[in-house]
């Protein structure tokens, strides 16, 4: 990382669980001004596939995260909204 004068901290914390047969992964953010989104990704097995649970966790957790990120793009486009008065279109 380069030399910057103030840094920040996000932190992302991901917590994963199986629930009736589904993996479930919950993506919570929290910034240090007081932003906090959460996201829910899932993922099933299906009957014909040999159980890897570390895979339903990845496919849960990245489904989460991709969830969270457009959450913030979201959050993004309405804060410069606000302050500009003028629809904000943001890509991925």
């Amino acid at each position: 990382m380069s030399m910057h004068t103030a840094v920040k901290t996000w932190s992302v914390d991901l917590l994963i669980g199986e629930r009736d047969g589904h993996t479930h992964a919950d993506a919570r953010l929290r910034t240090s001004d007081r932003t906090s989104l959460t996201a829910t990704g899932v993922a099933r097995l299906n009957p014909a596939d040999r159980d890897i649970p570390e895979i339903g966790d990845e496919l849960a957790a990245a489904r989460a995260l991709s969830e969270l990120a457009h959450q913030l793009l979201h959050t993004a486009a309405q804060d410069i909204e606000a302050v500009t008065h003028e629809r904000a279109t943001l890509k991925d």
